[in-house]
C-alpha cells in the first residue's frame, strides 16, 4: 500500500512539474510570437485556461496530501486537544463529502460531454480537458475521509491525553 501511495505522489508532483512548465513554455512562445511576428497559435490561449484550472486542482490535491488546505483558525487554537481533534475530524469528514459530492457531480458532467461528444477547441473532446474535476476532488474525498477517521481513532486510545495526529 505504501508503494501505491509513493507511486500516486510521484505522479502528482511529476504532472504539476510538466504543467507548470509546458505552461511557461507555451505562454513565453505565445507572447514572443505575437510581439515578433505579430502572429500566434490560436489554439494556446484556451489551453492555457484549461492548463490553469488541471494546475490549480492539482495543487490543492498536493495540498491535501499534507493537510495543508486554507484553513480559518479562529477560535480552534484556544481549545484542548480533545476537542480542537473533534473539531479536526468533523471538518475532515465535512470535507470529504463536499468533495465527494463536486467529484461526483463532475464525474456526471464529464459523462455528459463525453456521451454528447463536445468538442472544446481544435477538435479536442471537452470530456478530456474536464476530467480533473472528478479526478481530483475524488482523491482529495478519499484523503480527507481517511484523515478524519485517522483523528477519530485517537478517541478510541488508551491513553489519557489524546496526542496531535499530525505529530
Amino acid at each position: 500500500m505504501s508503494r501505491l501511495i509513493k507511486t500516486i505522489h510521484l505522479f502528482e508532483d511529476t504532472l504539476l512539474v510538466l504543467l507548470l512548465t509546458s505552461m511557461i513554455v507555451l505562454a513565453t512562445s505565445q507572447i514572443f510570437m505575437r510581439n515578433f511576428f505579430d502572429s500566434g497559435l490560436v489554439w494556446v490561449d484556451p489551453l492555457l485556461r484549461v492548463m490553469v484550472l488541471w494546475l490549480g486542482l492539482l495543487g490543492a490535491t498536493i495540498a491535501s496530501r499534507h493537510n495543508k488546505h486554507i484553513h480559518i483558525d479562529l477560535l480552534t487554537r484556544f481549545f484542548n486537544k480533545p476537542v480542537q481533534l473533534a473539531t479536526q475530524t468533523i471538518v475532515g469528514l465535512f470535507t470529504a463529502i463536499v468533495s465527494g459530492l463536486i467529484a461526483w457531480h463532475g464525474a456526471r458532467w464529464v459523462l455528459m460531454d463525453y456521451q454528447d461528444d463536445i468538442k472544446a477547441f481544435s477538435g479536442l473532446p471537452s470530456w478530456v480537458l474536464e476530467i480533473i474535476i472528478p479526478l481530483a476532488f475524488g482523491l482529495i474525498s478519499i484523503r480527507y475521509f481517511l484523515y478524519a477517521l485517522h483523528w477519530c481513532s485517537y478517541f478510541f486510545k488508551d491513553s489519557p491525553h489524546c496526542e496531535d495526529p499530525d505529530s
